[in-house]
């Protein structure tokens, strides 16, 4: 049995010096063969080199560095792209993410789940606020997406060959990992641990990208706002025309009139605010259309070490692919033999 282990790392040059101490311990526990698939999603300072350092001393380690910050989610696809393994588990690289919980999901995966996924219980070294904030999101989640979305379950996930082929098949632009599992409907079991504080670093997870996370898991998964608007839009509407009612009454029978204007005044602004509103969020679903049909690659790796097959190579750009990749996959783009070609032509010129 071949394990996977994909890390999406993005500036932890802090954490990565205990990572490499604590993980190969666990995974010697594990009867099992594996490898670590890192994906350096645009770290600015030196995780890169500590990686390919890492990766030049045991071959087991794998490095997938992206041309520039695509995202957390673009950098779980790329390490699902890439895993060999018979199972593969997705973590992060702060230990807030506890590995010796690996021992305890293998063992759930070979009684045949296709998903083991992990559950926080409780969540130290977090402020209040951060918690709340949450909680918040994962009830929002439940109810505006998926029901069967567990709550405080986050990316840490061991999923299964299978799985992982399965998953492969989604390539939108706009990814929310975590619904598209709940949508596969596979067979899933939940392990509870308590989520100890970070190793080091500083979170990547402000309460703004918590916010940008969960719209995009709405726009990638409902139309509920564009319902919203539209119940609203009925509202309003009904009480535009119970206003108008009441004025020609007024009018008539009472022979009275509003005094000035502010009452029409803020029946505009109301409207003109909710028909903004609609247009806006008509504006952004649009925006994702746009952006699917343009068929941009998910993400571009600019090098990589150790990684000799090509991957799901479906809108994927790999500017510097090592050989054995080229074989496999010869429409990959290779940036140095491109160069070879101008040059020659120049000089043939």
């Amino acid at each position: 049995m071949l394990l996977s282990i994909v890390l999406p790392v993005y500036n932890e040059q802090e954490v990565l010096p205990a990572l490499f101490e604590t993980l190969p311990p666990v995974l010697a526990r594990i009867d099992c063969e594996y490898e670590l698939i890192f994906i350096d999603d645009g770290s600015r300072d030196t995780t890169r080199s500590i990686l390919n350092a890492a990766a030049q001393q045991d071959s087991r380690v794998k490095v997938l560095g992206f041309s520039r910050n695509f995202g957390q989610q673009a950098a779980i696809t790329a390490g699902l792209d890439f895993a060999n393994g018979d199972a593969v588990v997705v973590m992060d690289a702060d230990l807030q993410d506890p590995p010796e919980l690996l021992v305890t999901m293998v063992e759930q995966f070979k009684q045949g789940f296709d998903v083991v996924s992990t559950q926080r219980i409780t969540r130290e070294g977090e402020s209040v606020f951060k918690k709340a904030t949450a909680s918040a999101f994962y009830a929002f989640m439940r109810k505006a997406i998926d029901e069967r979305l567990p709550p405080q379950v986050g990316d840490f996930r061991l999923f299964s060959r299978g799985a992982v082929q399965a998953i492969r098949k989604f390539r939108e632009q706009h990814r929310f990992m975590r619904g598209l599992v709940a949508w596969l409907g596979l067979r899933e079991t939940i392990v509870r641990f308590h989520r100890p504080a970070r190793a080091a670093g500083e979170t990547k997870y402000p309460p703004w990208k918590l916010v940008k996370l969960a719209w995009t898991a709405v726009s990638s998964f409902s139309a509920m706002p564009l319902r919203l608007c539209l119940t609203a839009g009925i509202a309003l509407t009904s009480i535009g025309l119970a206003y108008s009612a009441y004025a020609i009454y007024a009018a008539l029978f009472v022979k009275s009139t509003a005094p000035g204007w502010s009452s029409l005044v803020c029946i505009q602004l109301l409207f003109n605010g909710a028909t903004l509103t609609a247009v806006g969020l008509v504006g952004d679903y649009v925006g994702r259309i746009y952006d699917e049909a343009k068929q941009r690659p998910l993400y571009v790796l600019g090098d990589s070490v150790n990684i000799e097959s090509s991957g799901c190579a479906h809108r994927v750009v790999w500017i510097n692919p090592p050989d054995s990749a080229l074989n496999e996959t010869p429409h990959i783009y290779r940036l140095d033999a491109a160069r070879e070609t101008v040059g020659r032509t120049r000089r043939a010129s």
